[in-house]
């Protein structure tokens, strides 16, 4: 894992911590039950606890010491391959071994008889022997313990990626709703300006300016309560309706209590914007847009439908409402809830679209 030189970040250091407190839980423990089994064992083999436990202690003590040594080694080598590791962790173990032979050997010399005495290199031989086991164990244990973590690190900074991709895809979408519909509502406003309705045109303007201000404000991946997000809506809405207020009509349908559930913002942009256009844009006469809000399990279930304008059967033409609005609107709810998230668009009658979003209720906390 390729970790900078620069200041450690503060996910770094958690790790950094972390490792260290595995390794100081685990040393110990591990030396530990290594001095209960050779207390057990010497007792076996008929030495009497008491008398040899201030060695097994002072020999618990340093091996703990070579263990800590050892780990401190292998961390700062923690992004060599596993074969180098296992190496340095062998040899290790050898020099730890020699150094924990040495202090026996001063021990039961010093302690038990008061001189250290001639060397028995056979016994030597098997301390090194069974304290090389030791160590080689304490540094496998803690080349696996290393590998755990940097497992754990890697996906945890691959979870930080995909969110972080995810998030930069979802303002991608989100901020794809402010160009498309600024053009359509601008081509609107050209329109009133050729049939000459300036003064309309003028609060067009202004309410245009608070409306995309409003959007602006707002944080693509911040959800916002269905109320709000109506409440939005009804701004554009009247800014359309300074153009087809004789021929548009727009009701609501919102099952009680879904007023607070939490929606990603600017999600019935596309939606309501799509209605307007097909709907009341294409037609001479009125044109009625529902908005509805109803619960289905723990799912949340919003869909907008707009009368069509009579003609030749739809089926013949190019399916109505099927540009870049609604394919941003699919592309969110599949990136934001790619499990119980989708979207839906078709005719639901000979002259009536519907445009449906489904994705998990959550209600807003108070």
């Amino acid at each position: 894992m390729a970790r900078t030189n620069s200041t450690i970040s503060a996910d770094e250091a958690e790790y950094v911590a972390g490792v260290r407190r595995a390794t100081l839980s685990f040393g110990f423990l591990y030396q530990f039950m290594q001095f209960v089994i050779s207390s057990a064992l010497w007792a076996i083999l008929g030495y009497d606890p008491i008398k040899i436990a201030p060695i097994t202690l002072i020999l618990m003590l340093n091996g703990t010491l070579m263990s800590y040594a050892m780990a401190a080694i292998l961390f700062h080598f923690r992004e060599r391959s596993i074969l180098f590791k296992l190496l340095l962790g062998s040899a290790l173990s050898l020099v730890a071994a020699a150094i924990n032979a040495g202090v026996d050997f001063l021990c039961h010399g010093l302690i038990e008889h008061g001189d250290p005495g001639d060397i028995n290199w056979t016994n030597v031989g098997y301390t090194i022997i069974y304290c090389m086991a030791l160590f080689h164990g304490w540094a496998f244990l803690y080349i696996a313990l290393l590998a755990n973590f940097e497992l754990r690190e890697r996906e945890r900074r691959l979870a930080v990626t995909r969110e972080e991709a995810l998030a930069a895809q979802m303002r991608a979408l989100r901020y794809q709703v402010n160009p498309h519909f600024l053009f359509n509502t601008l081509n609107s406003i050209a329109g009133l300006i050729e049939e000459g309705a300036s003064t309309v045109a003028g609060r067009m303007v202004l309410s245009l300016s608070s409306f995309l201000r409003t959007t602006l404000e707002l944080d693509p991946m911040q959800d916002v309560c269905l109320a709000d997000e109506l409440a939005l809506q009804l701004g554009y809405l009247n800014i359309e309706g300074e153009r087809f207020s004789d021929r548009m009509r727009v009701k609501l349908d919102i099952a009680p209590g879904l007023e607070q559930a939490l929606v990603p913002s600017l999600i019935l942009q596309p939606l309501i914007e799509n209605a307007v256009k097909h709907g009341v844009g294409c037609s001479v006469g009125a044109v009625e847009i529902l908005i509805t809000a109803t619960r289905r399990g723990e799912t949340l279930e919003l869909s907008v439908e707009n009368d069509l304008t009579a003609g030749p059967p739809l089926s013949a033409k190019k399916p109505t409402g099927t540009g870049t609005g609604l394919k941003n609107v699919a592309d969110r709810i599949n990136a934001r809830f790619p499990e119980m998230g989708a979207f839906i668009s078709g005719l639901v009658a000979p002259q009536r679209f519907r445009a449906s979003i489904t994705m998990p209720l959550r209600i807003a906390g108070p």
